[in-house]
């Protein structure tokens, strides 16, 4: 599966159209202005009022940043599991 093909935005930029939106100035108006969808303004936004940044790990709660490291670390020792499970199937033919 591909992403779709995304216009590089800078944060000044966004932060700039967040503003926009802050002062007062409607939603509709901007992105019409700029060529932007109303929801890429409104989730700009709100990750700008949020925390000042754009990306999503500097956006995301405590718990959701420990839940992806627990289910890498799971992945991890799923993976480790199944190779030791393979060189005890080994190991036993011989």
């Amino acid at each position: 599966m591909t992403k779709k093909n995304q216009a590089a935005y800078t944060d000044e930029f966004r932060e700039q159209i967040a503003k926009l939106v802050i002062s007062g100035k409607p939603v509709a108006h901007i992105a019409k202005e700029y060529g932007i969808s109303k929801s890429t303004v409104s989730t700009w936004t709100a990750k700008f009022q949020n925390s000042g940044s754009f990306r999503d790990a500097d956006n995301r709660a405590a718990e959701e940043t420990e839940l992806i490291k627990l289910r890498k670390e799971n992945k991890q020792l799923q993976m480790e599991v199944d190779i030791l499970k393979q060189a005890a199937l080994i190991m036993s033919r011989k």
